[in-house]
């Protein structure tokens, strides 16, 4: 059986205030035309369908587009929703949209509860974890103490005790929303941290063949069997070196597998750029990321006067500026006491300016205007400290 396992889709998105729903689009394009074209048997979503709780209409319509398209298919689609979806909204109309061949599994309480399908083979059995919010599910799962671990674990335990009910040779898939150990994360997830443990142990998933995951936003092979396809988009500057893609995965007829990424299109490439402001104008080995989203870290010791504009004259993409002064190295077998020993308030004024500068001083008129401020602070608190 072929499948086509992706996730994290955040219809809705967007980057850096960047509108994302062509790009969004053209990735549902490929989603449809990869399912024909590789004649899959099954879609999978591993949740985060929306970006939030109530999408913007725009991100409905084009996923109401996508469950269109993948029906007039005549191909399965199974998905979750994730931490970043309302189950309940994702879910209304689940039990008409399922008569079309889309099987969204919203409810903990049917993480059981399989879309059996089958081939030349025999039977698949599918199971949908929805994003499980431990405070939320615990009891629906029975579990006492509230735990990303323990949450899954139950509801993994109850797909393990009914396909022991299923005929023998019953092959399985698990659709799972969660941080697993030894994934890798960006900075464009959503921090599930309960507890002050955000992840669960691989071996949760022991017993089935396939486990398709989503939440991190990397595509990454945490073993043979158990997958992250990854968000279809860059999310974030630190996904830069992200190659985004889905799997296709081939379950063999004694359960064993096999995958190949397919890539997804890239609406424009992400580039980070570091340096002084007139070395990143002027290098021409950042002429390849003149047409990329970029963003520039600036290491000039004094802010140079309007960055952004002149960024935007080589990269006219650059989307985020960041300041990150060099400085010269400190003495610091010294303490700061010892550092400040003797001096003025006004060399004290000026050696701050200083090291905030990376150790370029104030000009003459800026010595004068913090001059000023002192005699203006000295004088008010001379008015405060006399008698009346």
């Amino acid at each position: 059986m072929r499948l086509l396992h992706t996730s994290d889709w955040h219809l809705g998105r967007s980057f850096h205030r960047v509108n994302l729903l062509s790009a969004q689009a053209a990735f549902v394009d490929h989603l449809v035309e990869t399912a024909r074209r590789e004649r899959v048997d099954a879609v999978l979503v591993a949740g985060d369908v929306y970006d939030r709780a109530v999408p913007p209409l725009a991100a409905v319509e084009l996923f109401d587009d996508a469950l269109h398209r993948l029906a007039a298919l005549g191909v399965p689609t199974i998905m979750i929703s994730g931490n970043h979806d309302s189950a309940r909204r994702l879910g209304v109309g689940a039990g008409l949209i399922e008569r079309a061949g889309v099987h969204l599994r919203t409810d903990p309480a049917g993480c059981a509860t399989p879309v059996v399908l089958a081939d030349e083979h025999g039977e698949v059995a599918f199971y949908g974890l929805p994003y499980l919010e431990p405070a939320l599910v615990k009891d629906v799962l029975g579990v006492e103490r509230a735990g990303h671990a323990a949450v899954l674990g139950a509801a993994m335990d109850r797909v393990r005790a009914d396909l022991a009910t299923r005929p023998p040779g019953t092959r399985s898939v698990v659709l799972a929303h969660a941080f697993v150990t030894g994934g890798e994360p960006s900075d464009s997830e959503r921090d599930i941290t309960v507890g002050g443990v955000a992840s669960v142990p691989i071996g949760v998933f022991d017993g089935v063949d396939y486990v398709a995951l989503g939440h991190l936003h990397g595509c990454q092979t945490l073993a043979e069997r158990v997958r992250y396809s990854g968000s279809p988009l860059a999310y974030s500057f630190s996904e830069t070196h992200h190659r985004k893609s889905v799997w296709l995965v081939d379950l063999g007829p004694r359960g064993e597998v096999s995958a190949e990424r397919v890539d997804c299109p890239v609406p424009r490439p992400l580039a980070r750029v570091r340096g002084r402001l007139e070395d990143l104008l002027a290098d021409p080995a950042l002429e390849r990321h003149e047409q990329a989203w970029v963003e520039a870290t600036l290491t000039d010791p004094v802010r140079p006067r309007e960055p952004m504009a002149r960024l935007a004259a080589r990269f006219p993409h650059v989307l985020t500026l960041v300041f990150d002064p060099e400085r010269p190295p400190e003495d610091t077998s010294l303490s700061y006491g010892r550092r400040l020993r003797d001096r003025t308030d006004q060399q004290i004024l000026e050696g701050f300016v200083s090291h905030v500068r990376g150790g370029e001083g104030p000009d003459e008129r800026e010595r004068d205007l913090l001059g000023r401020a002192l005699d203006a602070v000295r004088a008010e608190e001379a008015r405060t400290e006399a008698p009346r």
